[in-house]
């Protein structure tokens, strides 16, 4: 609901939902290291709990989110105070937002536009905040930013972490240096791996690594992690350290803390712009996250004068980044098979973090959307095509897979080539074929392509196939892991390989015993008879479904038939091909996957043939004045369901179509009956009502 929409009441309710929904996301950030909503629904709910605020001030909670930083250091921890508190940051979202931030200060200062303002932009670290105490040069304690006043207490871990100075030369007498703990991608996928081969623990991005590593209450544990620091501002002080902010971090830099080389003075907004979008382009190559870009105003007199609002600097902002998008390198094009034989696109990224997420993977769609332009050859990206090499910019919706948005064609290497896709399958070598108006190119190879097998597995058994009692989808992928089934043929061969007197026998595997192993063989033997109609939609091919078999199985009859006919239709000018054409319902998509499976699987699909007897179609009976006949209805049917009159029709041995061609032989017509009943004028085909088709039928 819009803030205009809310009255007092409303408003109440929502503050008090927001400020719920807020504490739960800090506590599960900033204590459990482990963020349950991305930072951009974070920043929305926040906005929102500030317009609302804007508009009923006098409703303000005592727990407002407004009033907090972070959340209260979790147990476990000793506690240490902030001698000065540690602040938050506003957010700019867009260039007029950064533009208002300037705008404000010289307002807020009494400045005309003619007056100079420096600012530092530096890239803004995604990791966890961490304050360092220095008394007379030496490190007396490390504290978590907590909830601002007060923070955990980490100093063994923070020693431990190499980039901390333990000591200082020529320090002030005090100093607080405030900064970020993080770790590098690379770092973080090394930990990764490591904790995954002893079982333990794996994180979601580097920013939960470097949290839960530096508040581990075993700083051994700190010290085997490889984390970073940089150092970017401070707190106490016994004595300044610079005029600006640029010189106070050269002199950090001095002290010997890590400074962001990334970090640039600038002098008017468009420098500031102009940075955030240099960073922004190479935040991928940075080699550790990044959400965004601070700018500081530079003059240490004039932060002082502009001061601070209940939490946050009125002298410094984060532009944030678009949380759901980032740009990297596209590393590689791989081709995944699914288990319709589609042919999908994935890109191998170096690794960048999108929304909260370490992103290494991206769906390209498939060859148009990488040729740059869309299934009806119309271009995308202004045309731009994307090439291995090439600078990608990704995008996430919510929890969806990431795709690729757009493609930066200054950056792309000149060695860098259009993409060839393949037209043969990268599993199995068969063709991979492209169906007019379709945007998919689909493997040929069905069982035979590994890719394929344990979902066509699960097909063969399904209920509309072979159907075969004890040997669901789940036992198939277990059997299929351990190598005991990976071709329909071997489902026939179980009990020779894996029953009584087998060295491996299936009663003694997990989960089986000897009565529920014996049921299982009987069954599958019991599916050694089976209708052609069935034997012909448990192949998987594709368009064919139950209806489309059991079409093929009364055209041709009995499998040798249509065995016959799938061969020699192989050859486009052979009245074989012609034949399949004319069937009722077959075009020529579905005869070009039909004989494009049959010619990729020939031998496969004969040698599970000669396991089985597979039982002709029923013909219809001879003396039904239909039987053969392709009928269509049309308008409402007053004495019977559509359903009803389908079913009778078929069970006659007619065949039922939904549009009406030159092959129609009857159109069954009620009333409302409309352009079926003119194209049937049209074209000749004899028209019945329904009382007219009863009698046909014999039930008037």
């Amino acid at each position: 609901m819009p803030v205009d929409g809310l009255d007092e009441a409303q408003a109440r309710a929502e503050l008090a939902r927001l400020a719920a929904l807020l504490d739960q996301a800090n506590r599960a950030y900033y204590q459990d290291d482990a963020p349950e909503i991305s930072d951009a629904d974070y920043d929305s709910l926040r906005q929102r709990n500030a317009a609302i605020e804007a508009r009923f001030p006098h409703l303000m909670r005592p727990d407002s989110p407004s009033r907090q930083i972070g959340a209260a250091p979790a147990s476990g921890f000793g506690k240490i105070r902030h001698s000065r508190r540690m602040m938050s940051l506003a957010n700019a979202f867009d260039p007029e937002d950064v533009a208002e931030f300037v705008t404000g200060i010289r307002r807020f200062l009494g400045l005309g536009g003619e007056a100079a303002l420096a600012f530092t932009a530096e890239p803004k670290i995604d990791g966890l905040s961490l304050s360092l105490r220095y008394e007379d040069g030496y490190l007396i304690h490390a504290a978590t930013r907590g909830d601002g006043e007060t923070g955990e207490d980490v100093t063994a871990n923070a020693r431990a972490i190499k980039d901390i100075p333990q000591s200082i030369a020529d320090a002030p007498e005090l100093l607080e240096v405030r900064g970020e703990v993080f770790m590098s991608h690379e770092d973080f996928a090394a930990l990764n791996a490591a904790q995954a081969a002893i079982g333990g623990k794996t994180f979601a991005n580097p920013r939960n690594a470097a949290a839960g590593s530096l508040r581990q209450l075993d700083a051994t544990i700190t010290a085997a992690r490889p984390l970073r620091f940089f150092a970017y501002s401070w707190g106490s002080l016994s004595q300044p350290l610079a005029p600006t902010q640029m010189q106070a971090l050269a002199r950090l830099r001095d002290f010997g803390f890590p400074i962001n080389p990334d970090t640039k003075l600038c002098h008017s907004t468009d420098q500031m712009l102009a940075h955030y979008a240099m960073i922004e382009a190479r935040r991928a190559s940075l080699g550790y996250d990044i959400d965004g870009v601070v700018y500081k105003l530079d003059d240490l007199a004039l932060q002082d004068r502009l001061g601070q609002r209940s939490t946050t600097p009125r002298w410094a902002i984060a532009h944030k980044f678009p949380a759901e998008r980032a740009w990297t390198q596209l590393q590689a094009i791989e081709i995944q098979v699914g288990r319709t034989g589609a042919l999908s696109p994935v890109a191998r990224l170096a690794p960048v973090t999108v929304g909260g997420v370490v992103v290494t993977n991206a769906t390209l769609h498939n060859e148009d959307y990488i040729a740059g332009r869309d299934s009806r050859g119309q271009p995308i990206r202004e045309g731009r095509d994307i090439r291995v090499g090439d600078w990608v910019e990704i995008y996430r919706a919510g929890d969806v897979i990431p795709k690729i948005r757009d493609v930066d064609p200054a950056r792309r290497p000149e060695d860098a080539q259009p993409y060839a896709f393949p037209e043969t399958c990268p599993e199995c070598g068969s063709p991979a074929i492209r169906d007019p108006g379709d945007s998919v190119r689909r493997c040929t190879g069905g069982l035979i392509c590994p890719a394929q097998a344990v979902e066509r597995l699960k097909h063969f058994v399904s209920r509309a196939a072979f159907d075969i009692e004890g040997l669901g989808a789940k036992q198939v992928e277990s059997f299929w892991r351990d190598g005991w089934i990976k071709t329909p043929q071997d489902i026939f061969t179980l009990r020779d390989r894996f029953g009584p007197g087998q060295p491996r026998q299936l009663k003694n595997r997990e989960g089986w015993g000897e009565k529920s192993a014996q049921n299982l063989f009987v069954a599958i033997e019991e599916r050694r008879r089976i209708p052609l109609a069935r034997f012909i939609f448990a192949l998987g091919i594709r368009h064919v479904g139950e209806v489309s078999a059991a079409m093929l199985a009364g055209h041709y009859g009995d499998w040798q038939g249509f065995r016959a006919a799938m061969r020699d239709a192989q050859d486009p000018d052979s009245p074989a091909y012609a034949e399949l054409l004319s069937i009722d319902g077959v075009g020529a998509v579905m005869a070009a996957s039909v004989l494009a499976a049959f010619s990729a699987e020939s031998a496969e699909i004969d040698a599970l043939a000669d396991m089985l007897t597979i039982l002709p179609a029923e013909k219809p009976a001879s003396d039904s004045a239909v039987a053969g006949k392709i009928v269509v209805f049309t308008g409402t049917l007053e004495k019977m369901t559509r359903a009803e009159a389908k079913a009778r029709a078929e069970a006659l041995g007619a065949k039922v179509a939904g549009s009406v061609s030159g092959k129609t032989d009857l159109l069954v017509a009620g009333p409302g009956a409309g352009s079926k009943a003119r194209k049937a004028a049209e074209l000749g085909v004899k028209v019945i009502d329904e009382d007219g088709w009863l009698a046909l039928i014999g039930a008037g």
